[in-house]
């Protein structure tokens, strides 16, 4: 299903969502139920809904008296790996009224770049789908160097829509919406729509480190958000408070208009991730 403008969003059948690391940390852990609440509005009018949620290592920090987020590898592999398991059993909380399975899948760049694992991950994954659970997706921060990381939980989120043919991507933040440079800043403009190949050159992102736990911004998202248009898939970048509003087609947030599937063009490995 191509979904052409936010208004049909509501109407996916196949739909991912992410949600980035200060949105669903510290205190605003709070956020998880209602975050959860939106997700489970979309699974019961029929849609099937994967979440890919950053958190693992901002998570864990507490539990290990970290007081910022470490900058060595191993001490982040060790809070991701307290901290996944912490994140999960939090957002199985919140979906136990609703009595929905949360299934917990790590991925690495490898995954997604070798075609082997990468058909493994679908097909789990389309199962888990199918048996109505809600897949949770992050980098598998325990085992990932820097060398082979993704880079950010929005492009992973992109190239997992990619993979499984989602018909729309939700790219939720602490930002209502994209602007044409910081929002603090005088003058800062929204952008509603992007078209598909728009020039973006002048618009100013600011810096991609976004607080001291997040490691995505706005240059992220719209990196990420045009990975996705170009296989097709529609992406709204909003908030995560507005996530309610976000998935029944509201008029929030900053639109990505994808490509029609005629100019979708296959130039390489990871743009193969829909086969």
């Amino acid at each position: 299903m191509s979904i052409r403008d936010r208004s049909g969003i509501d109407t996916a059948q196949r739909i991912v969502v992410k949600v980035g690391s200060s949105s669903i940390s510290g205190p605003a852990k709070r956020r998880i139920p209602q975050i959860v609440a939106a997700l489970v509005g979309a699974y019961e009018r029929g849609a099937e809904v994967l979440l890919v949620s950053s958190g693992a290592i901002a998570t864990g920090m507490p539990f290990l008296e970290l007081d910022e987020r470490p900058s060595d590898l191993a001490t982040q592999q060790a809070a991701a790996a307290v901290g996944q398991n912490i994140l999960v059993y939090r957002y199985q909380e919140a979906l136990r009224p609703f009595d929905i399975t949360a299934a917990q899948v790590l991925l690495t760049s490898h995954d997604l770049e070798d075609a082997t694992s990468r058909s493994n991950a679908r097909r789990a994954i389309d199962r888990m789908l199918g048996l109505r659970v809600l897949p949770i997706v992050n980098e598998n921060d325990t085992v990932a160097t820097h060398e082979i990381r993704f880079g950010d939980n929005d492009r992973l989120a992109a190239l997992v829509a990619r993979m499984i043919g989602a018909d729309v991507l939700v790219l939720l933040s602490d930002v209502d919406s994209l602007y044409t440079k910081p929002p603090s800043e005088p003058g800062a403009e929204r952008l509603d729509t992007v078209s598909f190949g728009q020039d973006l050159s002048g618009i100013e992102f600011g810096a991609t480190v976004v607080n001291s736990v997040g490691t995505g911004g706005a240059a992220t998202k719209s990196s990420a958000a045009r990975l996705a248009a170009a296989a097709g898939i529609g992406v709204l970048v909003t908030s995560a408070d507005l996530a309610a509003e976000a998935l029944t087609g509201a008029d929030v947030g900053t639109w990505f208009e994808p490509a029609d599937l005629a100019q979708v063009v296959v130039t390489g490995p990871l743009d193969t991730l829909a086969e």
